[in-house]
């Protein structure tokens, strides 16, 4: 994934989820897989994440730089909407 801002958009989508989900392995295998490819492609560490209406907010260090890049809620809870409004198609298979 060469656009950080990509990766932490699909890193975030998922640990929302994950949140929401804590017994959804294939939703905390997805989000440890994002994780690498921020640690990885992006020398990334995640500092903190916050929920501030109207948006998220993802402060990072990057080498000595602290970062802070924020997404629009209704964005990143999308995936988790969906999962919540058909969750049949959403089960947790161990």
């Amino acid at each position: 994934m060469k656009s950080l801002q990509d990766a932490l958009y699909n890193w975030l989508t998922i640990r929302v989820v994950c949140d929401a989900r804590p017994d959804d392995s294939a939703a905390h295998d997805t989000e440890m897989f994002f994780m690498q490819i921020l640690k990885k492609d992006h020398q990334v560490i995640i500092d903190s994440v916050s929920k501030i209406e109207p948006f998220y907010f993802v402060e990072f260090l990057i080498g000595d730089e602290m970062k802070k890049q924020r997404f629009p809620i209704e964005l990143i809870d999308i995936m988790l909407d969906q999962i919540q409004l058909e969750p049949d198609k959403y089960k947790n298979i161990e």
